[in-house]
């Protein structure tokens, strides 16, 4: 095949199926994994028929650490190279550290940080040798800004991947590799529905601090392509993340204490 691929995962909903269509709209071949077979089934035939192009679908679920090689596996059987990987999926886990099981807490680990390092890993040395790759590690705003209590590993792993994202477009910035960190504050998807967060988030967020799904995903593509490390969609969180820099950490910590308890379970 002539056309990019791209491996979106997470890619069943949410910003994971936003990044889909936007790419099968410039012409992007899609890899799609994600662990509800229906729903990537579903959209795969859509993105087929409206776009033309060549979607493989993986179900997988990244917790299992022989996931990230198996999808690979089947992309390479598939005769595919994997040109653009949008590291996607993700979750929030509610409650505090000690009230959760250590197995929920590793297996949020593998899937937010172990599973985009590998997957990132396995694909950068061919993008390098071919002088082309593109890796969006879908982060948070949270990841910019001091944690709250609650979620207690959702900041930590988004500010790894900050880091990580940096990290890799500066050893990118010979070879024709751009990698960019996307965070995005509150945006309209399935998120706060499964992490059972929903009407905590609605009743106590204001609708101008909410996000378009296809609107963060534009955004970041434009990062992505224009090869900016990190990329904050949104003129409200790109002052909110710019104040928590400028004022003395204790102060951020405190306001975030007074803050995070409205839309986290503790």
């Amino acid at each position: 095949m002539t056309r990019r691929l791209a491996l979106v995962t997470g890619a069943s909903a949410g910003l994971g199926a936003a990044f889909a269509r936007h790419l099968a709209a410039r012409g992007f071949d899609l890899a799609l994994t994600a662990r509800r077979a229906d729903r990537l089934s579903a959209l795969a035939g859509d993105l087929r028929d409206r776009h033309g192009v060549e979607v493989l679908t993986v179900a997988a679920d990244l917790a299992r650490p022989e996931a990230p090689a198996a999808i690979l596996g089947e992309i390479a059987a598939a005769g595919r190279r994997v040109d653009v990987l949008v590291n996607n999926a993700g979750y929030g886990l509610s409650g505090t550290f000690a009230d959760t099981r250590w197995a929920d807490q590793a297996d949020f680990v593998q899937v937010m940080v172990t599973a985009p390092c590998e997957l990132a890993h396995r694909v950068r040395p061919a993008m390098g040798a071919r002088g082309y790759g593109r890796i969006v590690n879908v982060a948070s705003v949270a990841g910019l800004l001091p944690a709250a209590a609650g979620h207690t590993l959702y900041a930590a792993s988004k500010a790894f991947l900050i880091r990580f994202s940096q990290s890799l477009h500066l050893e990118g910035r010979a070879d024709g590799v751009h990698v960019s960190a996307l965070c995005p504050g509150f945006t309209y998807t399935e998120f706060h529905d499964v992490n059972g967060t929903r009407e905590l988030a609605d009743a106590s967020t204001p609708r101008w601090l909410w996000l378009d799904a296809d609107r963060v995903v534009a955004d970041g593509w434009r990062a992505v392509e224009a090869n900016r490390p990190v990329c904050t969609p949104g003129v409200v969180y790109k002052a909110i993340t710019g104040v928590s820099r400028l004022i003395p950490e204790s102060w951020a910590l405190g306001l975030m204490a007074g803050q995070g308890g409205r839309v986290r379970k503790t």
